[in-house]
């Protein structure tokens, strides 16, 4: 496993981190969490991440069940705020109300005194930016959270709430999440730019569209116990199972063979092949997933290669 700096910080975060959306806390039980976290330890994984909203705050639960027994500072633990919780209107969004009531609610479910890194889920249109950003510095004095980020914010968002942190002398965010695979690539026009020059780092999410690059479903197949054949966790799936989008991703077998790569193994490489990219979030179900995802970190893709791919699913 290799390591790259969480955007301009000095955190260290491991190229392949392991995500809990639509797997801890629901599609994978507790057991079966604590075997894929330890596995993804051993193999030199050291982002965790969550999101106080997945499963309802189940996933959380489920991850920090599963942390225990690994030493807290040999880990990077990940969440992210801002979906509603409840129906109670202070119960969503940015505000200093919520976020604080959030982090304290997901220190509790990991069990753990501090958070690595908070992400803002999305940005919050009824918050003024001023208010998000001065309670993450609060929670930062406090020592309750380490770093922070965004997550699918627009690139003029990006920009304010460094503006606005450098005005009032506060932390700057260090992370968005964003995004980004070969179906995907709409970052790079604006968002990844920016974030390289303010200095925040991607942590990518779907960086496999769902596992779509995977070609499992190759011919429109959806073999029995996969995501796409899971009615309660592919409501996102379909625009990437298209006749169409199958055909293309098909049409990458013969590079990943010719490189000795998995399909998932050169979709991975192929995201990590932007210096902006910090790491990309895998979610997986069995252990023979995760082991074959994380051989993609150090691999490098040949310019002909980067290439030919970049013809098949042009930005």
């Amino acid at each position: 496993m290799q390591y790259r700096n969480l955007g301009r910080s000095g955190l260290s975060v491991s190229e392949i981190a392991l995500g809990s959306w639509l797997t801890f806390g629901s599609s994978v039980d507790r057991e079966g969490t604590r075997e894929l976290v330890h596995r993804a330890y051993d193999l030199g994984i050291n982002l965790f991440d969550s999101a106080d909203v997945y499963a309802n705050g189940q996933g959380e639960e489920a991850l920090g069940y599963a942390l225990q027994g690994i030493p807290r500072p040999y880990v990077v633990i990940a969440s992210k705020c801002f979906f509603p919780m409840s129906e109670y209107p202070n119960d969503r969004g940015l505000s200093r109300k919520h976020v604080v009531e959030s982090v304290e609610g997901s220190l509790r479910r990991l069990g753990t005194d501090y958070i690595d890194l908070l992400q803002c889920h999305r940005a919050d249109p009824h918050t003024p930016i001023e208010e998000t950003v001065r309670a993450f510095e609060d929670l930062i004095r406090q020592g309750k959270l380490l770093y922070w980020g965004v997550s699918e914010w627009r690139a003029a968002q990006v920009v304010d709430a460094c503006r606005i942190a450098d005005a009032r002398n506060a932390y700057r965010p260090v992370s968005n999440q964003p995004q980004y695979n070969l179906l995907r690539r709409g970052i790079e026009r604006e968002v990844l730019p920016i974030c390289q020059r303010e200095g925040l780092g991607q942590i990518v999410f779907s960086p496999l569209a769902q596992g779509a690059l995977t070609g499992k479903y190759s011919g429109g197949k959806r073999p029995e116990g996969s995501r796409a054949a899971d009615p309660q966790r592919n409501a996102f799936m379909d625009a990437f199972l298209t006749d169409a989008e199958l055909a293309r991703i098909d049409r990458l077998k013969p590079l990943a063979d010719e490189l000795g790569l998995s399909m998932a193994q050169l979709a991975l490489a192929w995201c990590l092949r932007q210096p902006g990219v910090s790491s990309v979030i895998v979610g997986v179900t069995r252990r023979s997933q995760l082991e074959d995802d994380a051989k993609a970190s150090g691999r490098r893709l040949p310019p002909e290669v980067v290439e030919a791919i970049d013809e098949l699913f042009p930005l």
